[in-house]
C-alpha cells in the first residue's frame, strides 16, 4: 500500500524548554530514523497550516485566538504542563494542517493510508482549553474536517497511555463517531473510566478500556481482539483514525505500561484489518505521546511496516491477559454491542 508521511523539521520549532518531555528531539529522532527506513511505496507529503476556520471546526474561536496571541511572544504557559513559545501557534497550526493534508490525500486516493509525525500532540486539548502538552486537538479537527467532505462513520482509536479527554469530549454526543481509548488508569488526566460510554443517541459510542499499570502486549492485544475489533466491525467505519502515542512502551519514562514493538505492530495490524473490511483501507495515524527516543526509533518502524498491508493475513499469537482487566469495559458495553465470549 502507498503510505503518506507528514514529517517536517518545522515541528521542532515549538520550544517547551529544558527538561520538558514533549521536546523537539522527538521529531528529530523520527527524522533521523526515516533516513534509514526505506519502502518504495512511501510518499512524502508537505504539511500546510490549518486555517483558523479549520481549527474552529473543533475549538471555540476564543480558544483559537488565545493560542494565536502567543505568536511572537516570549515563553509562556497555559498550565504547568503546557508551555508555549513565539513559534508554538504556527507549529500547532502546522500540526493540525499536516493531518488535514494527509486526510485529503487519502480521500483523493493519492495514498492508501499514512502517518502524520507532528507536534505538539493534541488529544488532551478540549474545545476551549489547552492542556497536557496539547494546544489543538489534531485528530478531532481531522474528524470534523472529514465530515465536511461527506464521510459518515468515523472510528478513532487512541492507544496513547493517557486517556484522550479532549477527543472524548468532542464526540461524546455523536453517534456517528466511535471513540476508543486504551489507557493506564487511574492516571493523568483522571478521565476514561469504563462507565463513560457516551450520551443520549451516542450511548455506546465511547469505548474506554482502562488498564492497570504493568499491562503489556497480552492485555493490549486481548483488548483489541476481544472488544475493540468486534465493536469496530459492528460499527462499520468509513475511515479509521489512530491517535498513536508510544508512551505505553515499556521504555517510556512517564508511565508504567509494558508494550513492546510487537504489541504496537499487532494493534496496527488489527486496525488495518478493520479498515480493509469496512473503510477501503483508509487509515490515518497521528503522533500523540511517546517520550523515550529509542522507543520511538523502534516502535515507529513496526507501525509503518504494518501500514504496508503485507501481513494482514498472518496468524497472530493468542494473547493471555492477566486476570480480568478487561471485564469493566466488557460489562459497560454489553448493552450496546455483541461481544464474543
Amino acid at each position: 500500500m502507498r503510505t503518506g508521511l507528514v514529517l517536517d523539521r518545522r515541528y521542532e520549532a515549538h520550544d517547551t524548554g529544558a527538561g520538558h518531555p514533549e521536546r523537539p528531539e522527538r521529531i528529530r529522532a523520527i527524522r533521523d530514523l526515516m533516513k534509514q527506513y526505506r519502502r518504495d511505496d512511501l510518499v512524502e507529503l508537505e504539511p500546510r497550516l490549518a486555517t483558523d476556520a479549520e481549527l474552529a471546526l473543533n475549538h471555540d474561536p476564543t480558544h483559537v485566538a488565545r493560542v494565536a496571541e502567543t505568536a511572537g511572544r516570549p515563553h509562556g504557559a497555559f498550565d504547568a504542563d503546557t508551555p508555549v513559545c513565539s513559534e508554538s501557534y504556527a507549529t500547532a497550526a502546522l500540526a493540525a494542517g499536516g493531518y488535514l493534508e494527509l486526510l485529503d490525500r487519502i480521500l483523493a486516493r493519492d495514498v492508501d493510508n499514512g502517518f502524520a509525525f507532528v507536534r505538539p500532540p493534541g488529544h488532551h486539548a478540549e474545545s476551549d482549553r489547552a492542556m497536557g502538552f496539547c494546544l489543538f486537538n489534531n485528530v478531532a479537527i481531522g474528524a470534523r474536517w472529514l465530515r465536511t467532505r461527506g464521510v459518515g462513520r468515523i472510528l478513532i482509536v487512541d492507544w496513547d497511555v493517557h486517556h484522550g479527554n479532549g477527543t472524548q469530549d468532542s464526540f461524546y454526543d455523536d453517534p456517528d463517531t466511535l471513540y476508543v481509548s486504551t489507557h493506564q488508569y487511574p492516571f493523568y488526566p483522571g478521565t476514561g473510566a469504563a462507565h463513560e460510554v457516551g450520551r443520549g443517541a451516542a450511548a455506546g459510542r465511547t469505548l474506554n478500556i482502562p488498564l492497570p499499570a504493568g499491562c503489556g502486549d497480552d492485555e493490549y492485544v486481548a483488548a483489541f481482539t476481544d472488544i475493540i475489533v468486534p465493536v469496530a466491525n459492528q460499527f462499520r467505519p468509513e475511515v479509521v483514525l489512530i491517535s498513536a502515542g508510544f508512551d505505553a512502551d515499556y521504555r517510556d519514562p512517564l508511565a508504567g505500561m509494558q508494550v513492546t514493538d510487537d504489541g504496537f505492530r499487532a494493534m496496527t495490524r488489527l486496525l488495518m484489518q478493520v479498515a480493509a473490511e469496512h473503510a477501503e483501507g483508509r487509515v490515518a495515524a497521528i503522533l500523540e505521546g511517546g517520550y523515550d527516543l529509542n522507543a520511538l526509533r523502534a516502535a515507529v518502524p513496526a507501525v509503518l511496516d504494518e501500514l504496508a498491508g503485507t501481513t494482514l493475513a498472518e496468524p497472530m499469537r493468542k494473547p493471555r491477559p492477566r486476570g480480568s482487566v478487561l471485564e469493566p469495559a466488557r460489562a459497560a458495553h454489553a448493552p450496546y454491542w455483541e461481544l464474543p465470549e
